[in-house]
């Protein structure tokens, strides 16, 4: 298993060595993992105080990844309960339908879409970006499957105590499902980090540009020095890193939650 994650591991560990060396040697051979000449500050001082404006576009891929996340995680977590812990006419068909719509490829609903956009004056603005990844029919999905494995006798209790459906759901059933949430607030954040094609289409103000745009411009502007690309690489994705690494826990949890039913 050390061997299979060493094997994994080492396209990143190539591009953090890279992000360290002169361009000179990004190509020795045999390749030097560890450098001889170190060239770290000069690379990412390229990247940040370049002519891109690499901060500009951090902050913007973080604001509109949190928000996404965020919104995210509140409707489709209050959808689950609504699915699970709430019976009304037309339920299960309901659901069918809401299901249904993710079997859609995303790329058949980017005209419509972008044609909406443009009526409701959403087009070109973060706003739009953070209601498009707001609401997922797949964070719906995998909530309601864990929401699904909560048993209905804490419903149950609580109404007999008085207390109503907000309540329940922010009292006593997100306690209980915190694993998971976290687990697709986790898997949310990352996937809104690394969308490249919502901002390509969406998005024309080189002002609003998220990472991923930035970076493709920045590789057009430098793509003949690779260290300057794997410096830039590398800052990329350190968001990600930091967020698994502190969430870590809670995904192990939420899978161990998906695992244990009763």
């Amino acid at each position: 298993m050390i061997g299979l994650g060493l094997i994994f591991l080492l396209p990143f560990i190539w591009m953090l060595s890279t992000s360290f060396k002169p361009e000179v040697d990004v190509f020795k051979y045999p390749i030097e993992w560890i450098p001889r000449t170190w060239n770290a500050v000069d690379n990412y001082l390229g990247v940040w105080n370049g002519k891109a404006n690499f901060a500009l576009y951090y902050w913007n891929s973080i604001k509109i990844s949190v928000l996404t996340t965020l919104l995210s995680v509140i409707v489709s977590s209050m959808a689950a309960y609504g699915f699970t812990k709430i019976h009304f006419r037309g339920r299960e068909l309901l659901f069918f339908i809401v299901l249904a719509t993710y079997m859609i490829p995303a790329e058949a609903t980017q005209v419509p879409l972008f044609v909406l956009y443009r009526w409701l004056g959403l087009y070109d603005t973060h706003t739009g970006l953070v209601l498009l990844g707001g609401f997922s029919v797949l964070g719906t999905f995998l909530l309601r499957q864990f929401f699904a494995g909560i048993s209905n006798d804490y419903i149950e209790s609580s109404q007999m105590d008085g207390a109503g459906h907000f309540k329940i759901f922010t009292k006593v059933i997100i306690p209980l499902v915190r694993p998971a949430i976290a687990t697709y607030a986790i898997l949310r954040f990352i996937w809104t980090w690394n969308d490249f094609q919502t901002p390509f289409i969406f998005l024309n103000d080189k002002a609003l540009f998220t990472l991923q745009l930035g970076m493709n411009s920045f590789a057009d502007r430098n793509g003949q020095f690779y260290s300057l690309i794997m410096a830039a690489s590398v800052s990329a994705i350190l968001p990600l890193l930091i967020v698994f690494i502190i969430g870590q826990k809670q995904v192990i949890e939420g899978i161990t939650l998906g695992g244990v039913k009763g």
